[in-house]
């Protein structure tokens, strides 16, 4: 008899909010994941030395934060998958939030390729991978 109550409890709890025409409540990324996501990003990833605009003084231009811009160098001997411009990923446009997971820990994209060259096959743990993607998607994206 208790564990049918207990059963009957469940179920009323869980199924109460698609009974009501509620939506179940999606958790936000913590202030810590992002505060983690932006310490990986800007000091352990460095992507902003590739994906934000510089300066004439070599100063990263802080409005244009991870918005993408031409890269300023090029490989030393022929390479033709080399891309000379980095991405936007202030917001992450057009990705989702699990494929851009998958993506910083395995080193593979949404369409089964690596990235092109010079950007790194990254294989961040999961934690590390959730919290990047909450502090790039906490971004406003460009404009």
């Amino acid at each position: 008899m208790r564990n049918t109550m207990v059963v009957i409890a469940a179920t009323v709890l869980f199924a109460s909010p698609a009974v009501f025409g509620q939506k179940p409540k999606v958790r936000a990324a913590s202030a810590a994941a992002i505060a983690r996501g932006k310490y990986l990003v800007e000091g352990i990833g460095m992507c902003g030395d590739c994906h934000t605009p510089h300066s004439e003084k070599g100063e990263p231009i802080r409005e244009k934060l991870l918005q993408g811009t031409p890269l300023g160098f090029k490989p030393t001997v022929p390479m033709p998958v080399w891309a000379d411009t980095s991405t936007n990923i202030a917001g992450l446009p057009g990705w989702e939030k699990d494929a851009a997971i998958k993506f910083l820990m395995t080193g593979v994209a949404y369409n089964g390729l690596p990235p092109r060259p010079p950007m790194p096959q990254y294989r961040f743990n999961l934690q590390d991978a959730e919290a990047i993607v909450a502090y790039l998607k906490s971004l406003a994206p460009a404009k």
